[in-house]
């Protein structure tokens, strides 16, 4: 099946503050804050929701074609996309901008405080999906390109593609009635809790009304799993055993390719789920959101220790 992942490209620049962040918040100084958090040092990775997407799928031993944008410094990360058999064939690059650059602190109790420069991403992608087989063809809108993010998705209801909702980090840009357009005849919508409760406020709309505008949604809750929602019922997936938690970084983008490997291969949508909990647990036990590795054997391996047979 061909897979569409449209997102972001960036770069990640992780940083880690040895103590936690709240402890330097004032809750009555909210309407003047000024903080600094002094951290133990930066890596730099690569990054990006689509970035991060491809890479867990292709782990998964499954090819999906990028579209995003990248800037001028675009050859590391086209290298580390050959060395990993990514195409680069949907990304375009800007050679006026930077890559986009995350900046992100995370404290010992894994919250986190992100500033995001969207560079390259600033300008649409482009892309045609020209050949694309409605027959044979899923694709994922994650955060990106606004612009992008709303063409995309009439594209694939034009063309009869399914198509998953990830708005992610780009809700802050949204309004209530394209948000609504954009959800409106989507496969699935998933977000954390967080961000469902952000959507629900932007729409105006509860989450049984929001279940009339995608077939499913899916919550992911962290250490306690995901939910699985739709018309008819909920079901939780529990969350399988992590080794050690070491950066939550990436984990989200991991979840979203063992979900995809599932629904690509005819899985129902509790096993998908449950897949994208194991790819998930990957990411968190390293630090960065490219830097886990396995095979695609280990990988059933570890989903039968913790929910029997794929």
């Amino acid at each position: 099946m061909n897979i569409y992942i449209s997102g972001s490209m960036a770069y990640d620049r992780i940083m880690d503050f040895p103590g936690k962040l709240s402890d330097h918040i004032l809750p009555d100084k909210i309407h003047i804050l000024n903080v600094c958090f002094t951290v133990n040092g930066m890596v730099e990775k690569f990054g990006g929701t689509a970035g991060n997407i491809a890479y867990s799928l292709s782990l998964l031993n499954e090819r999906a074609v990028i579209i995003a944008t990248i800037g001028k410094d675009y050859q590391i990360y086209f290298d580390w996309l050959k060395r990993n058999n990514i195409s680069e064939e949907g990304i375009k690059i800007i050679n006026e901008e930077f890559t986009a650059g995350a900046y992100i602190i995370t404290d010992k109790t894994d919250n986190q405080i992100t500033g995001f420069n969207p560079g390259a991403m600033k300008y649409p992608s482009e892309y045609k999906f020209e050949n694309a087989d409605p027959g044979t063809s899923i694709g994922v809108i994650g955060p990106g390109n606004l612009q992008d993010m709303i063409k995309y998705a009439r594209i694939c209801k034009d063309k009869g593609i399914n198509y998953i909702c990830d708005p992610g980090q780009s809700l802050t840009q949204w309004e209530g009635k394209p948000l609504i357009e954009w959800l409106d005849g989507s496969m699935l919508l998933i977000s954390n809790d967080y961000e469902l409760e952000m959507i629900m406020k932007i729409t105006g709309m509860d989450k049984k009304r929001l279940k009339g505008l995608t077939k499913i949604i899916i919550t992911t809750l962290g250490e306690k799993g995901s939910l699985i929602s739709n018309p008819d019922f909920d079901v939780s997936i529990p969350a399988p055993k992590v080794h050690d938690v070491v950066d939550p970084t990436g984990a989200g983008d991991a979840f979203r390719a063992g979900l995809l490997k599932g629904i690509v291969i005819g899985r129902n949508i509790e096993t998908a789920a449950k897949m994208g909990t194991v790819a998930a647990a990957y990411a968190l036990e390293k630090y960065g959101t490219q830097e886990h590795q396995y095979t695609y054997e280990d990988f059933v391996e570890r989903y039968k220790s913790n929910f029997g047979e794929l």
